[in-house]
């Protein structure tokens, strides 16, 4: 398993310069391929920065979208309130997936299985829509967005 902490605007060029490396890897893509304005994305409307990323790997990689929705010092700091904070994932390969959510418990935190790697757009639209809480309503980043199940 590859964490792939680089920034999104050269991730997929860090994917293809390490290419050999990282065949049959799991590559956790943790990036939020924002515009620098936080208006939109850096990558095409019909894709993700983990597709991007997808694309620029071995064929025999799997792509996990995992990560992006933490800020790394709440992540750093652990849980609030006895409650483990949430991970949220998507990716292709089941086994993949499984992996990954094996990594997040063994860290204390709770993973949550969105789907496809298609559904790595809405984590990364999740990551703009902290951004704009940051900026506009709660003014700092010492928070995170999770789930409450109820009943």
């Amino acid at each position: 398993m590859v964490n792939l902490a680089a920034p999104s605007a050269g991730a997929a060029a860090v994917v293809r310069e390490y290419g050999d490396a990282l065949r049959g890897k799991i590559i956790v893509d943790i990036t939020n391929p924002v515009a620098s304005d936080l208006q939109g994305f850096v990558v095409p409307d019909d894709s993700s920065g983990a597709q991007e990323i997808a694309k620029a790997a071995p064929d025999d990689a799997h792509v996990v979208k995992a990560f992006n929705t933490v800020f790394s010092h709440v992540l750093a700091a652990g849980p609030a309130e006895d409650r483990p904070l949430d991970v949220f994932i998507a990716g292709d390969d089941a086994q993949a997936k499984a992996r990954v959510s094996t990594f997040v418990e063994s860290l204390g935190l709770r993973p949550w299985d969105t789907g496809e790697l298609f559904m790595a757009r809405a984590l990364e639209n999740v990551g703009l829509l902290e951004l704009g809480l940051m900026n506009h309503s709660v003014k700092h980043a010492n928070f995170s967005l999770g789930i409450t199940l109820l009943g």
